[in-house]
């Protein structure tokens, strides 16, 4: 799921009967329900935050993001170019753009803004999420060349806004609140069906996940817009379809046995034991002194970080988590407008 389910819990200690199979599940419960209604009034809309830009009803090549938001996408181009990882894979590129914002604060809850919904531009505060999604828009925005025209700032944000509305948005359309794709694990099969990612936690050995996705229309509650009966509807028919078709994962007792065909820059979903949530975290795959580690914004950390544990030993590390799933950026094939189609 994405930003609106439980936080990335604490560690618990790894031993050597890591389970395979999801057994924690229906005894997490619970735990979830509690967590989320704790969770839900802390990233309630009403938080105070950097307003974020509301680029949906701006003309094309009309400035609509803050200043702030602007100086932090043309720095993380210019850095890009200026060291020639434009030139590198798309992951590596991701992972320089990634490094690029360590230290940025985890803010969750930026998606949630009161009226109706709409694309939310903020690099002022990230989370596991958005943190993925911008990175990947930045990477692509720089594959493009868009270096060689920030002169033409207006025309640049637009070209950037439709990349992520793909990334974010069913279809590249904002509907209302039930057209954001909520579910991580639509995230990636959205993503993967647009051609901006392989999924590739199949041909590392994972494991089939037929579990039913139900969380959000079973803690309704917890999200101010399903108290929209249309939108919990919507919902819920999104979830009944990502159960039917279920999905992959590599369990967390052999993600070391892995490790080493996971590339810079793969997207990581870290799978969670929450009963009907499919993903719990997410972040970048990346490499210290050999070792694959998480680029990431967690919650406890307050920041974007790399990992101070191997991602094996993290994920065995959390009671929340079981395994992985695994996206490779591909190349972009055009220029981000050509890519998504569609006016700003």
């Amino acid at each position: 799921m994405r930003t609106d389910g439980p936080p990335d819990p604490g560690p618990r200690a790894a031993g050597p009967g890591a389970p395979v199979v999801k057994r924690y599940r229906a005894l997490m419960g619970p735990i979830a329900v509690v967590t989320l209604f704790v969770v839900a009034m802390i990233w309630s809309p009403f938080e105070p935050h950097p307003l974020p830009a509301d680029p949906s009803g701006s003309p094309g090549g009309e400035i609509s993001w803050a200043d702030s938001d602007w100086t932090v996408f043309e720095e993380s181009v210019r850095s890009a170019v200026a060291v020639g990882a434009d030139t590198l894979p798309m992951g590596d590129l991701m992972v320089h753009i990634g490094m690029g914002l360590v230290g940025t604060p985890y803010v969750p809850g930026t998606l949630e803004v009161e009226g109706p919904e709409r694309l939310v531009i903020d690099f002022g505060g990230l989370d596991c999420v958005t943190f993925v999604e911008n990175v990947y828009a930045i990477a692509t925005a720089v594959k493009a060349g868009v270096a060689d025209r920030l002169a033409e700032r207006g025309v640049v944000e637009g070209e950037y806004e439709r990349m992520l509305r793909a990334l974010r948005y069913r279809g590249n359309v904002i509907d209302g609140y039930p057209s954001r794709l909520h579910y991580f694990s639509e995230w990636l099969l959205d993503a993967e069906t647009k051609q901006l990612v392989d999924d590739v936690t199949e041909e590392l050995g994972g494991i089939v996940d037929d579990e039913p996705i139900d969380f959000m229309s079973t803690h309704p509650d917890a999200y101010r817009q399903l108290s929209d009966p249309d939108n919990l509807a919507v919902i819920r028919r999104v979830e009944e379809l990502l159960s039917a078709r279920g999905r992959r994962y590599i369990p967390e007792n052999r993600i070391a046995e892995v490790a080493a065909r996971i590339e810079p820059g793969d997207i990581i979903a870290a799978t969670s034991t929450v009963s009907g949530l499919d993903v719990a975290h997410t972040g970048l795959a990346i490499r210290v002194d050999g070792e694959l580690r998480l680029l990431h914004a967690p919650l406890v950390g307050d920041s974007v970080q790399v990992s101070e544990r191997p991602l094996a030993d993290r994920i065995l590390a959390i009671e929340g988590q079981d395994g992985i799933m695994v996206a490779r950026p591909l190349e972009p094939r055009a220029a981000p407008s050509r890519i998504v189609g569609g006016a700003r």
